[in-house]
């Protein structure tokens, strides 16, 4: 029995980024719903230490109810993976949105390329805002509403507190360096996903490399959306968690 759904945000973003999303939701679904801070971002002030995707996972996992559902956007959606792994117990399903368990693009695996995760590491700790500005961009980049998206996200993210300089740039690294394909591929956890055709940080070619590492893996792909189809598409975002609930 799954007793309430969690959503996890992506990296530099806060729970706030689904405000949009959740009254709607609500009303088509019949479970209890839940947003998360990940640690060092929105309220969540307090960080493991050492911060790393181990203790980042315990500290999210301490919070869940047994049989939760998490919903993972981006780096939210690593991050779920690992706890479905190491605290199966919590974990009835994992839905991915726009996510992956490897997300650099190496020699066939589709992802963003390591310059562009390096180049926005080196760029954070000259401008924060700036390099957020920037990944922002490339989030909503392919979708009709690219700018209003953008514009969303951004009042989102200012309606809370700034994310610690640790989580930033640790959780970049993460982005870059975590490779969770052999957990994926040995999961007994239920995962779907839901992709943007468009998306440039998760490729749509991703989505049948993905799907060969876990053959139980279905996914949805929303063909004109990027990398955040609960904002750009909401309608047929909720249609597709829907038919995964």
């Amino acid at each position: 029995m799954q007793n309430e759904c969690v959503f996890l945000h992506g990296w530099g973003m806060n729970k706030n980024v689904w405000q949009l999303l959740i009254p709607e939701l609500e009303s088509e679904i019949s479970m209890p719903i839940k947003t998360f801070d990940l640690p060092g971002f929105g309220n969540e002030q307090a960080c493991p230490e050492p911060y790393n995707l181990a203790n980042v996972a315990n500290q999210v996992a301490s919070k869940l109810a047994d049989n939760s559902t998490l919903v993972g956007w981006s780096l939210g959606g690593l991050i779920s993976l690992y706890i479905a792994k190491h605290y199966p117990e919590k974990v009835a399903k994992v839905i991915l949105v726009a996510s992956s368990p490897y997300f650099t693009e190496q020699e066939n695996w589709p992802g963003i390329k390591p310059d562009v995760l390096k180049a926005f590491m080196s760029q954070l700790s000259a401008n924060t805002n700036k390099t957020i500005d920037r990944f922002l961009a490339i989030q909503a980049m392919g979708s009709d509403s690219a700018k209003q998206d953008i514009k969303q996200l951004k009042q989102f993210i200012k309606s809370a507190p700034e994310p610690q300089e640790i989580a930033l740039s640790t959780g970049l690294n993460f982005l870059l360096n975590e490779d969770l394909r052999q957990l994926f591929s040995e999961l007994a956890t239920p995962v779907y996903g839901i992709f943007g055709a468009l998306d440039a940080l998760v490729p749509i070619k991703a989505v049948a490399k993905i799907q060969d590492l876990n053959p139980n893996f279905n996914a949805h792909v929303i063909a004109k959306a990027s990398h955040a189809p609960f904002i750009s598409h909401k309608a047929e975002f909720i249609k597709a968690i829907k038919e995964t609930l």
